[in-house]
């Protein structure tokens, strides 16, 4: 644990979750590419400050695997967790759940809190994470209403448990689509950068940028053929396989392990 007043007080610090905490997209190279994400700025962010202000290096560890529902995150990442001994988890976890119709959020509700009683019960703060306002995509939308609600029980449990939040919802950057990778669903370079910065903010800290939710500078209307296109072609590159995998009972993340399982000192 720190000492020092100007460095951050988390020394160990463990994220998981799913794609988004992974940092999908967060890559030149595309998907299957190393990906980097707002986690991992998160960490170097805080390690940079330990470091300036005479601290040892903050040791990190993400264990967010892509298409992950809440539940495996839950019952299989938040021990593994534990085990690490942290003193600051990130928990963001629920996008995949809720894009499910028969999605049951007060449930969802329920088991992350027990989850973060968990966490907090062991003398780890935890940041939690809001879900994105959606308002304009076509499709994603329709859970706006579920994302909602789940929010506000974010908000709740967190107060009730002295948890920190990430308000993504809020974030007026994130509503503008060159914040967002080709499949619409996860985050570009900028967008996992805007986040880290927010992430700063929700453990009240001092955003290293002013202007980290600024919005961009609006672009003149898409023309309709043009955005036909555009939507057609999403369709057939993102919607179509990833609704083949739900109706075979395949996710994104079969296979797959945590891209940095244990901690480390962030270089």
């Amino acid at each position: 644990m720190s000492t020092t007043p100007d460095a951050p007080r988390w020394s160990r610090y463990v994220a998981i979750g799913d794609s988004f905490t992974e940092g999908l997209w967060d890559s030149p190279d595309g998907p299957d590419a190393a990906q980097r994400g707002w986690a991992d700025l998160l960490a170097s962010h805080l390690s940079t400050r330990r470091t300036a202000a005479g601290e040892a290096p903050l040791e990190y560890a993400n264990l967010a695997i892509r298409g992950r529902l809440l539940r495996p995150i839950l019952v299989e990442q938040v021990p593994t967790a534990l085990a690490m001994k942290p003193d600051l988890v990130s928990l963001v976890g629920g996008g995949n759940d809720i894009l499910r119709p028969t999605a049951d959020v007060d449930r969802m509700a329920r088991n992350l809190e027990a989850g973060v009683v968990r966490l907090r019960e062991a003398g780890v703060d935890v940041l939690l994470g809001t879900g994105v306002d959606a308002a304009g995509s076509p499709l994603v939308k329709a859970t706006r209403s579920r994302v909602a609600v789940y929010n506000a029980l974010i908000w709740s449990m967190a107060r009730r448990h002295g948890a920190y939040v990430v308000d993504l919802w809020g974030m007026r950057s994130l509503r503008d689509w060159r914040m967002w990778a080709d499949d619409r669903i996860h985050l570009t370079t900028d967008g996992h950068a805007r986040v880290a910065q927010g992430a700063l903010v929700g453990l009240g800290l001092t955003p290293d940028d002013a202007g980290w939710d600024d919005p961009l500078t609006p672009l003149p209307p898409t023309p309709r053929m043009q955005q036909a296109r555009e939507d057609a072609a999403w369709v057939r590159e993102h919607l179509y396989p990833w609704a083949t995998r739900r109706l075979r009972g395949r996710s994104s993340g079969d296979l797959r392990v945590p891209k940095r399982p244990e901690l480390s000192p962030v270089e």
